[in-house]
């Protein structure tokens, strides 16, 4: 099998690759995890956060928004010394205030999922990449969700970071052509 050059590396990354990563993602809160998670990469590689994903399912009560939007300095310090996750205040401080404007956003009805797949139209992009070099690190796409997220008081939502999340909730499909993943996520898509 002719996995995307990026995923080979080790076990966990393949397995990643091969089951979730482009597969479209509708349900609000793995999409907050994600955002999550993938704020938590910026300044480091997916394969750490990979690694810690489970630790931070754990420490971050399952991503419930509700509870993480109440933690308080007491609950901070704990993450804090948490080794099983990235241990830096700035990343804890924005998933807690992620949760207070997720809580906020969805607050009048409007779906998390909703809000964020309407900036491809609610149908993932198909992109037709033969090489890694072609594949971008951030469109006008990713840059208008980045700001609509800043505005909504998200933080660690830039361009690039919005992008990685586009590519691995299934917004873009951005699996090699001769990677089987990319037939396979294949729906709907247009472009």
């Amino acid at each position: 099998m002719e996995r995307c050059p990026w995923c080979e590396g080790f076990d966990l990354y393949r397995e990643y690759h091969d089951t979730e990563w482009g597969v479209p993602l509708r349900d609000d809160r793995a999409l907050f995890e994600l955002l999550i998670l993938e704020g938590a990469q910026a300044g480091l590689s997916w394969a750490t956060v990979l690694k810690k994903r489970e630790s931070y399912r754990r420490a971050f009560d399952g991503f419930d928004p509700a509870r993480i939007a109440r933690y308080d300095d007491e609950k901070v310090a704990s993450l804090l010394g948490d080794p099983g996750i990235i241990r830096n205040r700035a990343k804890v401080a924005a998933t807690i205030q992620n949760a207070r404007s997720f809580l906020a956003l969805t607050a009048n009805g409007t779906s998390f999922s909703d809000f964020l797949w309407q900036f491809v139209g609610g149908t993932p992009i198909q992109n037709q990449w033969v090489s890694l070099d072609e594949v971008p690190s951030r469109t006008a796409v990713a840059d208008a969700m980045s700001k609509a997220l800043l505005k909504a008081g998200f933080k660690f939502v830039g361009p690039t970071i919005c992008y990685a999340f586009m590519q691995a909730s299934g917004m873009v499909n951005d699996h090699l052509e001769s990677c089987p993943r990319y037939a396979e996520v294949k729906v709907n898509c247009r472009r």
